[in-house]
Protein backbone atom coordinates (compact mmCIF):
# COMPACT_ATOMS: atom_id res chain seq x y z
CA UNK A 1 0.00 0.00 0.00
CA UNK A 2 1.58 3.63 -0.88
CA UNK A 3 1.66 6.11 2.32
CA UNK A 4 -2.04 8.52 1.95
CA UNK A 5 0.23 11.65 1.97
CA UNK A 6 2.71 10.63 -0.86
CA UNK A 7 -0.73 9.38 -2.69
CA UNK A 8 -2.27 12.94 -2.41
CA UNK A 9 0.94 14.73 -3.07
CA UNK A 10 0.80 12.47 -6.70
CA UNK A 11 -3.03 13.44 -7.06
CA UNK A 12 -2.00 17.27 -6.82
CA UNK A 13 0.92 17.09 -8.92
CA UNK A 14 -1.07 15.62 -12.12
CA UNK A 15 -4.15 17.88 -11.67
CA UNK A 16 -2.13 20.82 -11.56
CA UNK A 17 -0.23 19.49 -14.38
CA UNK A 18 -3.91 18.73 -16.02
CA UNK A 19 -4.94 22.24 -15.93
CA UNK A 20 -2.13 23.82 -17.36
CA UNK A 21 -2.13 20.72 -20.01
CA UNK A 22 -5.95 21.73 -21.14
CA UNK A 23 -5.52 25.46 -21.23
CA UNK A 24 -2.31 24.70 -23.77
CA UNK A 25 -4.76 22.02 -25.69
CA UNK A 26 -7.56 25.17 -26.35
CA UNK A 27 -5.08 27.54 -27.20
CA UNK A 28 -4.29 24.75 -29.93
CA UNK A 29 -7.59 23.69 -30.75
CA UNK A 30 -7.07 27.45 -32.03
CA UNK A 31 -4.70 26.83 -34.37
CA UNK A 32 -5.93 24.20 -36.31
CA UNK A 33 -6.91 26.62 -39.28
CA UNK A 34 -3.45 28.16 -38.86
CA UNK A 35 -0.86 28.64 -41.79
CA UNK A 36 0.60 24.86 -42.76
CA UNK A 37 4.28 24.35 -44.01
CA UNK A 38 4.99 21.83 -46.11
CA UNK A 39 5.73 19.42 -43.32
CA UNK A 40 2.10 19.08 -43.27
CA UNK A 41 2.07 17.65 -47.05
CA UNK A 42 5.32 15.99 -46.01
CA UNK A 43 3.92 14.07 -43.41
CA UNK A 44 0.34 13.33 -44.84
CA UNK A 45 2.63 11.50 -48.32
CA UNK A 46 4.61 9.23 -44.67
CA UNK A 47 1.35 8.54 -43.79
CA UNK A 48 0.40 7.21 -47.76
CA UNK A 49 3.36 5.64 -48.04
CA UNK A 50 3.58 3.58 -44.90
CA UNK A 51 0.05 2.24 -45.05
CA UNK A 52 0.14 1.66 -49.23
CA UNK A 53 3.59 0.30 -49.49
CA UNK A 54 5.32 -2.97 -47.77
CA UNK A 55 7.55 -2.24 -45.19
CA UNK A 56 10.40 -3.47 -47.74
CA UNK A 57 9.56 -0.20 -49.79
CA UNK A 58 9.23 2.68 -47.30
CA UNK A 59 12.95 3.17 -47.70
CA UNK A 60 13.43 2.73 -51.07
CA UNK A 61 10.34 4.75 -52.54
CA UNK A 62 10.65 8.39 -54.18
CA UNK A 63 7.64 8.87 -55.80
CA UNK A 64 7.68 12.17 -53.67
CA UNK A 65 10.62 14.30 -53.19
CA UNK A 66 9.61 14.36 -49.31
CA UNK A 67 11.04 10.62 -49.35
CA UNK A 68 10.88 8.80 -46.00
CA UNK A 69 14.23 10.00 -43.18
CA UNK A 70 12.72 9.33 -40.15
CA UNK A 71 13.76 5.83 -37.99
CA UNK A 72 12.05 2.63 -38.08
CA UNK A 73 10.11 3.66 -35.07
CA UNK A 74 9.21 6.92 -36.59
CA UNK A 75 7.64 5.15 -39.58
CA UNK A 76 5.58 2.74 -37.57
CA UNK A 77 4.26 5.51 -35.37
CA UNK A 78 3.23 7.21 -38.79
CA UNK A 79 1.50 3.60 -40.17
CA UNK A 80 -0.30 3.58 -36.66
CA UNK A 81 -1.91 7.17 -37.50
CA UNK A 82 -2.45 6.17 -40.88
CA UNK A 83 -5.10 2.99 -40.10
CA UNK A 84 -7.08 5.43 -38.18
CA UNK A 85 -6.43 8.13 -41.62
CA UNK A 86 -7.75 5.88 -43.87
CA UNK A 87 -11.16 5.73 -41.59
CA UNK A 88 -11.37 9.03 -41.61
CA UNK A 89 -11.03 9.99 -45.39
CA UNK A 90 -9.19 6.76 -47.78
CA UNK A 91 -7.79 9.66 -49.68
CA UNK A 92 -5.71 10.69 -46.79
CA UNK A 93 -4.09 7.60 -47.34
CA UNK A 94 -3.95 7.03 -51.01
CA UNK A 95 -0.25 7.31 -52.31
CA UNK A 96 -1.24 8.87 -55.33
CA UNK A 97 -4.37 10.36 -55.15
CA UNK A 98 -3.66 11.64 -51.68
CA UNK A 99 -1.08 14.25 -52.64
CA UNK A 100 -1.63 18.07 -51.35
CA UNK A 101 -4.90 16.87 -49.91
CA UNK A 102 -6.13 19.32 -47.19
CA UNK A 103 -9.94 18.38 -46.91
CA UNK A 104 -11.25 20.29 -43.38
CA UNK A 105 -11.69 16.94 -41.96
CA UNK A 106 -7.79 16.14 -42.88
CA UNK A 107 -6.66 19.13 -41.60
CA UNK A 108 -8.59 18.39 -38.10
CA UNK A 109 -7.59 14.65 -37.55
CA UNK A 110 -3.81 15.70 -38.88
CA UNK A 111 -4.05 18.26 -36.37
CA UNK A 112 -5.23 16.21 -33.32
CA UNK A 113 -2.40 14.17 -33.93
CA UNK A 114 -0.19 16.10 -32.85
CA UNK A 115 -1.64 17.11 -29.74
CA UNK A 116 -2.45 13.62 -29.06
CA UNK A 117 0.98 12.93 -28.67
CA UNK A 118 1.75 15.74 -26.07
CA UNK A 119 0.82 13.78 -23.41
CA UNK A 120 4.40 12.00 -23.64
CA UNK A 121 5.60 15.03 -23.26
CA UNK A 122 3.58 16.25 -19.83
CA UNK A 123 4.84 12.63 -18.62
CA UNK A 124 8.06 13.73 -19.10
CA UNK A 125 7.52 16.46 -17.31
CA UNK A 126 6.13 15.41 -14.10
CA UNK A 127 8.63 13.08 -13.90
CA UNK A 128 11.60 15.44 -14.06
CA UNK A 129 10.02 17.54 -11.58
CA UNK A 130 7.79 15.60 -8.97
CA UNK A 131 10.37 16.14 -6.03
CA UNK A 132 10.62 20.17 -6.43
CA UNK A 133 9.03 22.75 -4.67
CA UNK A 134 5.38 23.87 -5.90
CA UNK A 135 6.62 27.08 -7.02
CA UNK A 136 9.57 25.95 -9.15
CA UNK A 137 7.71 23.06 -10.68
CA UNK A 138 4.50 25.19 -12.30
CA UNK A 139 6.91 27.43 -13.64
CA UNK A 140 8.93 24.88 -15.01
CA UNK A 141 5.85 23.51 -16.39
CA UNK A 142 4.43 26.77 -17.66
CA UNK A 143 8.01 27.27 -19.58
CA UNK A 144 7.68 23.74 -21.30
CA UNK A 145 3.53 23.31 -21.53
CA UNK A 146 3.49 26.63 -22.76
CA UNK A 147 6.66 27.46 -24.83
CA UNK A 148 5.50 29.70 -27.70
CA UNK A 149 8.52 27.84 -29.63
CA UNK A 150 7.15 24.82 -29.50
CA UNK A 151 3.41 25.45 -30.37
CA UNK A 152 4.55 27.58 -33.31
CA UNK A 153 6.87 24.59 -34.45
CA UNK A 154 4.38 22.07 -33.85
CA UNK A 155 1.15 23.16 -33.77
CA UNK A 156 1.20 25.82 -36.70
CA UNK A 157 4.77 24.61 -38.70
CA UNK A 158 3.65 21.10 -38.19
CA UNK A 159 5.52 18.34 -36.42
CA UNK A 160 5.90 15.49 -33.49
CA UNK A 161 8.72 17.40 -31.24
CA UNK A 162 6.65 17.61 -28.35
CA UNK A 163 6.40 14.23 -28.41
CA UNK A 164 9.89 13.05 -29.09
CA UNK A 165 11.32 15.82 -26.19
CA UNK A 166 8.66 14.40 -23.86
CA UNK A 167 10.92 10.87 -24.77
CA UNK A 168 14.15 12.89 -24.12
CA UNK A 169 12.94 14.14 -20.47
CA UNK A 170 11.88 10.61 -19.68
CA UNK A 171 15.06 9.23 -20.19
CA UNK A 172 17.08 12.02 -18.25
CA UNK A 173 14.74 11.60 -15.58
CA UNK A 174 15.83 7.98 -15.47
CA UNK A 175 19.05 8.77 -15.35
CA UNK A 176 18.49 11.92 -12.80
CA UNK A 177 16.76 8.69 -10.28
CA UNK A 178 19.67 6.71 -10.77
CA UNK A 179 18.47 4.45 -12.95
CA UNK A 180 20.96 4.37 -15.58
CA UNK A 181 19.86 1.60 -17.69
CA UNK A 182 16.18 2.42 -18.07
CA UNK A 183 17.54 5.83 -19.33
CA UNK A 184 19.71 4.32 -21.41
CA UNK A 185 17.18 2.30 -22.96
CA UNK A 186 15.13 4.99 -23.73
CA UNK A 187 17.13 7.02 -25.42
CA UNK A 188 17.93 4.47 -27.88
CA UNK A 189 14.31 4.54 -28.77
CA UNK A 190 14.30 7.89 -28.72
CA UNK A 191 16.87 7.77 -31.37
CA UNK A 192 15.03 5.04 -33.06
CA UNK A 193 12.63 7.41 -33.24
CA UNK A 194 14.80 10.63 -35.08
CA UNK A 195 18.38 10.01 -35.32
CA UNK A 196 19.05 13.88 -35.09
CA UNK A 197 19.09 13.26 -31.19
CA UNK A 198 22.01 11.66 -31.36
CA UNK A 199 24.11 14.62 -30.91
CA UNK A 200 24.15 14.14 -26.60
CA UNK A 201 25.31 10.05 -27.50
CA UNK A 202 28.49 10.92 -26.60
CA UNK A 203 27.66 12.48 -23.20
CA UNK A 204 25.38 9.39 -22.74
CA UNK A 205 27.87 7.36 -23.30
CA UNK A 206 30.59 8.69 -20.89
CA UNK A 207 28.33 9.28 -18.13
CA UNK A 208 26.41 5.95 -18.73
CA UNK A 209 30.73 4.22 -18.28
CA UNK A 210 31.85 5.89 -15.33
CA UNK A 211 28.32 6.30 -13.77
CA UNK A 212 26.70 2.46 -14.59
CA UNK A 213 29.60 0.66 -15.84
CA UNK A 214 32.05 1.00 -12.60
CA UNK A 215 33.70 -1.36 -10.77
CA UNK A 216 37.19 -1.02 -12.97
CA UNK A 217 38.30 -1.02 -16.87
CA UNK A 218 36.99 -4.28 -18.05
CA UNK A 219 34.07 -5.17 -15.71
CA UNK A 220 33.37 -2.06 -16.63
CA UNK A 221 33.27 -2.63 -19.95
CA UNK A 222 31.67 -5.74 -20.15
CA UNK A 223 28.50 -3.98 -18.10
CA UNK A 224 28.41 -1.53 -21.36
CA UNK A 225 28.23 -4.31 -23.55
CA UNK A 226 25.83 -6.05 -21.96
CA UNK A 227 23.59 -2.85 -21.73
CA UNK A 228 24.68 -1.83 -25.82
CA UNK A 229 22.61 -4.83 -26.55
CA UNK A 230 19.55 -2.53 -26.46
CA UNK A 231 20.71 0.17 -28.46
CA UNK A 232 19.76 0.72 -31.81
CA UNK A 233 21.77 2.96 -33.88
CA UNK A 234 19.73 3.59 -37.40
CA UNK A 235 18.99 5.59 -40.46
CA UNK A 236 20.98 7.78 -43.05
CA UNK A 237 21.73 11.60 -42.21
CA UNK A 238 21.15 13.67 -44.81
CA UNK A 239 23.96 15.03 -45.70
CA UNK A 240 23.18 15.27 -49.13
CA UNK A 241 20.85 18.23 -48.38
CA UNK A 242 24.00 20.87 -47.69
CA UNK A 243 25.15 22.50 -45.27
CA UNK A 244 22.13 24.83 -44.52
CA UNK A 245 18.64 23.79 -43.94
CA UNK A 246 15.85 25.47 -45.92
CA UNK A 247 14.93 26.68 -42.12
CA UNK A 248 18.34 27.75 -41.46
CA UNK A 249 19.40 27.96 -37.87
CA UNK A 250 20.95 30.91 -37.03
CA UNK A 251 24.26 29.53 -35.99
CA UNK A 252 27.91 29.66 -36.83
CA UNK A 253 27.49 28.13 -40.90
CA UNK A 254 25.41 31.43 -41.05
CA UNK A 255 28.16 33.86 -40.86
CA UNK A 256 30.10 31.13 -42.87
CA UNK A 257 27.85 31.12 -45.89
CA UNK A 258 27.91 35.72 -44.86
CA UNK A 259 31.27 35.76 -45.02
CA UNK A 260 31.71 33.44 -48.28
CA UNK A 261 29.30 36.03 -50.41
CA UNK A 262 30.84 39.37 -48.70
CA UNK A 263 34.49 38.05 -50.35
CA UNK A 264 32.92 36.56 -53.89
CA UNK A 265 31.45 40.17 -53.97
CA UNK A 266 34.19 42.35 -53.38
CA UNK A 267 36.52 40.05 -55.24
CA UNK A 268 34.56 40.46 -58.31
CA UNK A 269 34.12 43.86 -57.72
CA UNK A 270 38.10 43.87 -57.98
CA UNK A 271 38.47 41.96 -61.60
CA UNK A 272 38.75 38.47 -60.23
CA UNK A 273 36.53 35.59 -62.06
CA UNK A 274 34.28 34.40 -59.20
CA UNK A 275 31.90 31.53 -60.45
CA UNK A 276 28.40 32.37 -58.54
CA UNK A 277 26.68 29.63 -56.96
CA UNK A 278 24.23 27.91 -59.18
CA UNK A 279 22.21 26.14 -56.50
CA UNK A 280 20.95 27.74 -52.94
CA UNK A 281 22.61 26.83 -49.54
CA UNK A 282 19.32 26.47 -48.16
CA UNK A 283 17.61 24.36 -50.34
CA UNK A 284 16.30 21.56 -47.70
CA UNK A 285 15.99 18.99 -50.88
CA UNK A 286 18.59 15.71 -51.28
CA UNK A 287 21.27 17.36 -53.88
CA UNK A 288 20.07 20.63 -54.32
CA UNK A 289 23.34 22.21 -52.01
CA UNK A 290 25.36 24.92 -53.22
CA UNK A 291 29.23 25.20 -53.15
CA UNK A 292 31.13 28.02 -51.84
CA UNK A 293 32.41 30.33 -54.07
CA UNK A 294 35.54 31.86 -52.20
CA UNK A 295 35.66 29.91 -48.58
CA UNK A 296 36.79 26.11 -48.30
CA UNK A 297 33.77 23.79 -48.69
CA UNK A 298 32.26 22.62 -45.67
CA UNK A 299 31.78 18.78 -45.16
CA UNK A 300 30.11 16.74 -42.88
CA UNK A 301 33.24 15.20 -41.62
CA UNK A 302 34.37 19.37 -40.68
CA UNK A 303 30.93 20.06 -38.88
CA UNK A 304 31.00 16.64 -37.01
CA UNK A 305 34.53 17.55 -35.88
CA UNK A 306 33.47 20.80 -34.62
CA UNK A 307 30.52 19.40 -32.65
CA UNK A 308 32.75 16.67 -31.18
CA UNK A 309 35.41 19.32 -29.98
CA UNK A 310 32.71 22.08 -29.02
CA UNK A 311 31.22 18.79 -26.65
CA UNK A 312 34.40 18.13 -25.01
CA UNK A 313 34.39 20.19 -22.17
CA UNK A 314 31.30 18.57 -20.75
CA UNK A 315 32.59 15.13 -21.30
CA UNK A 316 35.36 15.65 -19.63
CA UNK A 317 33.33 16.74 -16.56
CA UNK A 318 31.02 13.63 -17.17
CA UNK A 319 34.38 11.35 -16.43
CA UNK A 320 35.57 12.86 -13.74
CA UNK A 321 32.01 13.24 -11.71
CA UNK A 322 29.29 11.92 -13.29
CA UNK A 323 26.49 13.38 -11.59
CA UNK A 324 22.66 12.55 -12.45
CA UNK A 325 21.59 15.78 -11.13
CA UNK A 326 24.12 17.65 -13.67
CA UNK A 327 22.91 15.32 -16.97
CA UNK A 328 20.02 17.77 -18.09
CA UNK A 329 22.35 20.07 -18.29
CA UNK A 330 25.43 18.38 -19.98
CA UNK A 331 22.88 16.66 -22.48
CA UNK A 332 21.53 20.86 -23.05
CA UNK A 333 25.08 21.84 -23.02
CA UNK A 334 25.30 18.68 -25.95
CA UNK A 335 22.19 19.54 -28.23
CA UNK A 336 23.55 23.67 -28.20
CA UNK A 337 26.77 22.41 -29.79
CA UNK A 338 25.07 20.31 -32.32
CA UNK A 339 22.80 23.40 -32.68
CA UNK A 340 25.36 25.79 -33.23
CA UNK A 341 28.15 23.76 -35.37
CA UNK A 342 26.12 20.83 -36.67
CA UNK A 343 25.60 19.90 -40.47
CA UNK A 344 21.93 21.02 -42.08
CA UNK A 345 20.58 21.99 -38.86
CA UNK A 346 16.72 22.94 -38.51
CA UNK A 347 16.17 25.93 -36.73
CA UNK A 348 13.41 24.26 -34.71
CA UNK A 349 16.63 22.10 -33.13
CA UNK A 350 16.90 25.12 -30.55
CA UNK A 351 14.19 23.16 -28.84
CA UNK A 352 16.14 20.06 -28.17
CA UNK A 353 18.60 22.35 -25.44
CA UNK A 354 16.01 25.31 -24.50
CA UNK A 355 13.23 22.79 -23.67
CA UNK A 356 15.63 20.78 -20.85
CA UNK A 357 17.13 24.24 -19.86
CA UNK A 358 13.60 25.24 -19.09
CA UNK A 359 13.41 22.25 -16.64
CA UNK A 360 16.51 23.59 -14.71
CA UNK A 361 15.86 27.63 -15.07
CA UNK A 362 14.02 27.27 -11.89
CA UNK A 363 16.84 26.16 -9.99
CA UNK A 364 18.82 29.71 -9.56
CA UNK A 365 19.22 33.30 -11.30
CA UNK A 366 22.06 32.33 -13.25
CA UNK A 367 20.04 29.53 -15.04
CA UNK A 368 17.10 31.09 -15.60
CA UNK A 369 19.44 33.93 -17.28
CA UNK A 370 21.06 31.32 -19.39
CA UNK A 371 17.35 30.25 -20.49
CA UNK A 372 15.91 33.42 -21.16
CA UNK A 373 18.96 34.79 -23.70
CA UNK A 374 19.27 31.38 -25.39
CA UNK A 375 14.94 30.78 -25.44
CA UNK A 376 14.66 34.32 -27.12
CA UNK A 377 17.65 33.93 -29.66
CA UNK A 378 15.69 30.72 -30.72
CA UNK A 379 12.55 31.83 -31.12
CA UNK A 380 13.52 34.82 -33.13
CA UNK A 381 13.80 33.33 -35.91
CA UNK A 382 10.89 31.03 -35.73
CA UNK A 383 8.52 34.48 -35.12
CA UNK A 384 10.12 36.46 -38.07
CA UNK A 385 9.24 32.88 -40.36
CA UNK A 386 5.15 32.88 -38.91
CA UNK A 387 5.21 37.27 -39.49
CA UNK A 388 6.80 36.22 -43.07
CA UNK A 389 3.69 33.55 -43.90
Amino acid sequence: MKDPKNRSQIHRLITELAWLSLLATCTKLLLVPAYRSTDFEVHRHWLALTHTLPLAQWYSDETSPWTLDYPPFFAHFEHLISLVAHLVDPTIAHLHKGLNFSSPSFILFHRLTVIASDPVLYYGIYRLTRYVRFKRRFLTWALVVGSPGLVIVDHVHFQYNGFLLGVLLVSLAALEEGRDLCGGFVFAVLLSFKHLFAVAAPVYFVYLFRHYCHGGLVKGFGRLVVMGTLVVFRRMFPFGRGLCHAYWAPNFWVFYIILDKILAFLLAKLGFNIQAPTASFTGGLVGDSSPFAVLPRVTPLITFTMVLLAIFPCLIKAWKDPQPRMITRWVAYAYSCGFTFGWHVHEKASLHFVIPLAIVAVHSMEDARHYFYLSIGKFHPELGFIMHT
